[in-house]
């Protein structure tokens, strides 16, 4: 009992990480229809910031915040500067100038930091607490807190605000909303804003764990894909309880089937991906989109 509660917490902790960039590129798709494959790599940027305040003697909360604050502005530049040209296009088109984002961050921290592993101080102390016999760490606990904490935050916005009802207009009609007299480029800013914020906060999350790298974040874009399409392009929950669900069968796959073991582990979320996709293409918390002709 003590193992399997061990396994499903560590579980749930990974999987909060990778809840934190799908729930990053469900908010772009919710804002734009697009799937910006350069969140992780933005969310490494962020990471490399916080890094460089913590380097000056800043409080590691308080260089995690001003990395927020400072990823808020990066994704509404690129928004406005980039992205903006390519919304109501060619979806194809769009896709390569996200993956050529991808690129280019990736290239600026090498470029700026190197490729050498950095060490990044962890959020939560690393002490371990004993539950029924399994041995679990207080950052596993915390990391799955602060998760529970942003959805909280992004449900109370997104339902409870003026800003989060303008942001769902947009998201569900931007033509009408813009009729309606909202201001649709500020709200799509603010959309890519928020989740380039969210992106840095699963970097601020992962860096600890992992060393810090330009390339930490691409194994985690995988898995936060594979959740957004399991759960639901449009489902926000449904990206959270698929990343939770991925990080914790993952776990237990690896322990509990013999023929998988840990060498075969990442082949977990892809084979629940491939049946998702047989039974339900919409996700398991997704809507079908009708369209009319």
């Amino acid at each position: 009992m003590g193992t399997f509660i061990q396994l499903v917490v560590d579980g749930l902790s990974t999987g909060s990480i990778y809840a934190a960039l799908a729930l990053a590129i469900v908010l772009v798709n919710q804002s734009t229809g697009l799937i910006n494959f350069a969140q992780g790599a933005m969310a490494v940027f962020s990471a490399y910031i916080a890094y460089v305040f913590v380097g000056w003697g800043v409080p590691t909360i308080l260089a995690i915040l001003i990395s927020l604050i400072i990823s808020f502005v990066i994704g509404a530049v690129v928004e406005r500067l980039l992205i903006r040209r390519f919304e109501g296009g060619d979806p194809d088109t769009a896709v390569v100038v996200t993956i050529g984002l991808l690129t280019l961050f990736t290239g600026i921290c090498g470029w700026l930091w190197g490729y050498n592993n950095r060490q990044f101080p962890s959020l939560f102390p690393l002490d371990t607490i004993n539950v029924f016999g399994a041995v679990i760490s207080v950052r596993s606990l915390g990391t799955i807190a602060v998760l529970v904490a942003i959805m909280l935050l992004l449900q109370l916005l997104f339902i409870g605000t003026k800003l989060g009802l303008a942001l769902r207009a947009v998201s569900f009609n931007p033509t009408s909303a813009a009729l309606s007299g909202l201001p649709v480029g500020r709200l799509l800013m603010v959309g890519w804003g928020l989740a380039a914020a969210l992106g840095a906060v699963a970097g601020a999350l992962v860096a600890p764990q992992l060393t810090l790298t330009p390339t930490m974040m691409d194994t985690a874009l995988v898995y936060a894909l594979a959740a957004v399409i399991i759960g639901g392009l449009n489902s926000p929950i449904g990206a959270v309880v698929a990343a939770w669900g991925i990080g914790v069968l993952e776990n237990l796959g690896a322990v509990y089937v013999p023929f998988i073991g840990h060498d075969l582990k990442i082949a977990v979320p892809f084979i629940i991906l491939f049946v998702v996709l047989l039974l339900r293409p919409q996700g398991l918390f997704g809507r079908k989109v009708v369209v009319r002709v």
